[in-house]
């Protein structure tokens, strides 16, 4: 398989958050296109298109699933004019979709962390999944349980929130995930996959340690 990226690529990266300025990246503008935007495009695009051989919903080019790498810094504390990494989220919306679980990567220098589920759901998505896992909570500890989820992804992370709804206080007690306001989970692959001829069929294959949770959360947000 062909591969997509060069050590240039994070290396790039690497003196990006040495140099997180203006000055630095209008001179490097171009090493930006050719290693590093331009790669990864094509790879998303590549992605995209075996990720659709398992779900043909997904039908969005890499074009709507790329971020900018240009950070909005109005309302930050932060003001670094650029993200320090290339990211993207793989769904039926791209980018902009955040009803449905997809696949959201982040090619850094050290690596390529991939995350699945559902970050910062909204309340009435939030309560959806609540009252889903309450119902279900044998298929949910099933879920979380699979051996291909926890070997890929390990557990479900997220914030909690300190109390739950009285119509869930029972269903708390006996699964604490039902405190999250959010349900993700990442792994990451190391610098030596960022070059590798296999990274493709190693991303598509977290997209497919993540289908048994993808399943549960989009039943969950159907009800």
């Amino acid at each position: 398989m062909a591969t997509f990226f060069t050590k240039e690529t994070t290396a790039f990266l690497k003196e990006l958050t040495e140099n997180n300025n203006r000055d630095w990246f209008n001179l490097n503008k171009e090493r930006f296109k050719h290693y590093a935007e331009q790669p990864f495009h094509l790879f998303i695009d590549k992605l995209i298109e075996k990720i659709k051989e398992k779900d043909p919903r997904i039908t969005i080019s890499a074009k709507e699933a790329v971020f900018r790498i240009y950070k909005d810094i109005r309302f930050s504390k932060d003001k670094t004019p650029y993200k320090e990494f290339l990211s993207a989220l793989i769904s039926r919306g791209g980018r902009k979709d955040h009803s449905t679980p997809g696949l959201y990567i982040e090619l850094r220098k050290d690596g390529i962390h991939v995350y699945s589920g559902l970050y910062e759901p909204d309340p009435k998505q939030l309560y959806k999944i609540r009252e889903y896992i309450a119902t279900h909570l044998k298929e949910f500890e099933k879920a979380i349980a699979d051996k291909k989820f926890v070997k890929r992804f390990g557990k479900i992370l997220g914030e909690k929130n300190k109390v739950l709804p009285a119509e869930f206080k029972t269903a708390g007690q006996q699964q604490e995930l039902m405190f999250n306001k959010s349900f993700y989970y990442v792994t990451i692959l190391d610098k030596s996959w960022v070059t590798s001829d296999k990274l493709l069929k190693e991303v598509v294959q977290c997209y497919s340690d993540a289908g048994i949770m993808t399943a549960f959360f989009e039943k969950a947000l159907k009800k």
